[in-house]
């Protein structure tokens, strides 16, 4: 039995996000600049939205540029931007043709006027698909996030918008980035590293976390695949015992 069939559709995350990490390591042992490692990056990208979009994964989030990246050579950060606008107006057909509803989560703003055009334009021609939501993390921080969360419902309080009282977890998740996304429920990072790089920190309370030692430009739909079966062969409790659940 091949590695698709052994997934159970009806067991499958919600909300799968991806860390796409090891662009710069593999260019590094192809003897190739680190730009050529983006590059092939981006054809993993367009396995794992088609691998998903097929198995009927309703929510895919992939951090494609954090905040912290705009400290990078400057160079590389060109060449980033470029190559998100090429990869925008390549994919679009990809996106109708699957029913894939593009949107981005970050600050938004601090991106290069074309890219952020381009992103929008997407966004918009995409925004009545429904067969799967494929967001992208620009610029985006989690605690860049919360903070911005806090300060607009702090600002709401102070307006009597809101009550202190009635903050809970519903009020901060309407103010965060993410407000139209469940919770994630499966988060992968690529590369080997074991670590969260402040992504979707609220949203991944309960998430399951898997680590591959691949790197970005080397994950394929089998390596997608065997994500997801360990996903399945795990217990979720969310704090209540297994007998519980039983």
């Amino acid at each position: 039995m091949n590695l698709k069939d052994q997934i159970s559709l009806d067991k499958l995350p919600n909300h799968v996000a991806i860390i796409m990490d090891g662009n710069g390591r593999w260019a590094k042992q192809q003897g190739l600049v680190r730009v050529i490692g983006h590059e092939n990056g981006t054809k993993s990208v367009r396995q794992v939205v088609e691998a998903s979009a097929e198995l009927g994964i309703k929510n895919l989030t992939l951090y494609a540029f954090s905040t912290e990246n705009w400290k990078r050579p400057k160079l590389e950060v060109q060449t980033l931007m470029k190559l998100l606008v090429k990869s925008l107006k390549k994919e679009i057909k990809t996106l109708q043709d699957n029913n894939i509803k593009l949107s981005a989560i970050g600050c938004l703003n601090d991106l290069p006027k074309k890219a952020h055009s381009e992103l929008l334009e997407v966004i918009e021609k995409t925004k009545d698909n429904s067969r799967m939501t494929l967001t992208l993390a620009l610029s985006y921080g989690s605690r860049e996030e919360l903070v911005n969360a806090i300060k607009q419902i702090a600002t709401n309080v102070k307006n009597n918008i809101i009550s202190v009282e009635s903050i809970d977890e519903s009020i901060i998740n309407k103010h965060l980035y993410t407000q139209n996304l469940p919770d994630v429920d499966l988060l992968i990072r690529t590369s080997g590293e074991q670590r969260i790089s402040n992504f979707l920190l609220w949203q991944i309370a309960y998430a399951e976390l898997y680590f591959t030692d691949v790197l970005w430009p080397d994950f394929t739909k089998q390596d997608l695949y065997e994500a997801l079966i360990n996903y399945q062969n795990r217990e979720r409790r969310f704090g209540k015992t297994s007998e519980q659940l039983s």
